[in-house]
């Protein structure tokens, strides 16, 4: 992976994103002109009520539900133009950008370290390699000794960070998390946000969490805030510490 402090070239870059629902009469507007920029290598949460359209956002960045308008440029490269897709989505998304959500999603069957793995065959790892870099995330997010474990067999926590280690696995460019400590406790929920900030300042991957958690904000390095679909003020507001 590139170091960030290498590169300044942005992980992403956000102008005047607007997601709008059905039309006439049942018109919904669920974010409107939200333009934002992350450097590599920083940490920020997205807060702000429920319906505020951070989930909207989020999903937009990530290439899942594409803007009605508006321009997303990833890693210097152009990706979205309104809702006419640049690259080849589903490949752009496996290379460069990672989700964790509220429930990690870990394939049941599959041991921990085979959750991480299977992500990279994907990319065509091939399954020594695949299995070395699994256990090497496994190792750095302090679930190594857990790799054989089924996700029945794990914490809440540690489930998360076998999810953090799977989204980690083809060295993304952006990390994007939604509501990823909703179903922890405040311990295990820190812990877990403190671990974004461990990835985004060791391995220059940008992290971008929306949260309703305020309680872990002084993890991040800045925090947006929406409200009515809009970035409150326009502005980007950094975190007091």
């Amino acid at each position: 992976m590139t170091n960030a402090a290498a590169d300044t070239t942005p992980a992403i870059e956000a102008f005047n994103l607007t997601k709008v629902y059905g039309s006439g009469n049942t018109e919904v507007v669920a974010m409107k002109d939200v333009s934002l920029t992350v450097a590599r290598g920083e940490v920020v949460a997205l807060l702000g009520p429920s319906g505020a359209g951070k989930s909207t956002l989020l999903t937009a960045i990530g290439l899942i539900n594409p803007p009605t308008a508006g321009r997303i440029v990833i890693g210097g490269q152009p990706v979205m133009e309104a809702d006419h897709a640049l690259v080849d989505l589903r490949a752009f998304r496996r290379q460069h950008l990672g989700f964790i959500f509220q429930k990690s999603n870990l394939i049941p069957f599959l041991s921990a370290v085979e959750n991480v793995q299977v992500a990279l065959e994907i990319n065509d790892v091939l399954p020594r390699p695949a299995r070395s870099r699994a256990m090497e995330l496994l190792d750095y997010l302090g679930v190594a000794d857990r790799a054989n474990n089924l996700p029945d067999a794990l914490s809440g926590g540690q489930q998360q960070r076998v999810a953090v280690a799977r989204a980690l696995a083809n060295e993304p460019s952006l990390i994007l998390a939604d509501e990823p400590t909703a179903a922890l406790d405040s311990e295990r929920g820190r812990q877990v946000m403190e671990l974004f900030r461990k990835v985004a300042h060791e391995r220059g991957a940008a992290v971008m969490v929306v949260t309703h958690d305020h309680r872990s904000l002084d993890v991040f390095d800045r925090h947006f805030e929406m409200e009515d679909g809009r970035l409150k003020n326009g502005t980007e507001r950094n975190i007091e510490q």
